[in-house]
């Protein structure tokens, strides 16, 4: 059985982020015309420019690790406290807010590299996969 996690955001934007990374792949929506990177998903337009012309470009899944933290108390059932947070400036630019896997941020300083991996879980509409970020000294 896969490891439970709260439900996800699903719909239009959203879906199509989830179906990439079913397939293990890190992909965000980029605007044609003025290059920004559209993170959480959008359904429609370019939240900078307005321009509808979105495409899902595949990223390195590499970054560095800008901030951290650990949640002491139980916001959601399905994730036993304490657990830790952190936050990846991919390579593109992005700010991907996330787990770390296979370290705890105990063992971070700031900027350590970070890789893309991802996990099989499971939320009230199904099995999914979850990117995470392993250290990626």
């Amino acid at each position: 059985m896969a490891e439970r996690r709260p439900n996800r955001t699903l719909g239009r934007g959203h879906d199509e982020f989830w179906s990439f990374t079913a397939r293990r792949e890190l992909r965000l929506q980029r605007c044609h015309v003025c290059r920004h990177l559209n993170w959480p998903a959008v359904p429609d337009a370019c939240e900078r420019c307005g321009h509808t012309g979105l495409v899902w470009e595949q990223l390195s899944g590499r970054g560095r690790v800008v901030s951290w933290c650990t949640f002491y108390k139980q916001y959601y059932p399905e994730v036993p406290v304490p657990y830790d947070v952190i936050v990846v400036e991919l390579e593109e630019g992005a700010l991907f807010i996330s787990n770390p896997d296979g370290f705890s941020v105990d063992q971070l300083t700031q900027n350590d590299p970070v890789a893309v991996t991802f996990l099989e879980v499971e939320d009230d509409a199904g099995p999914f996969v979850l990117p995470a970020f392993t250290l990626g000294r």
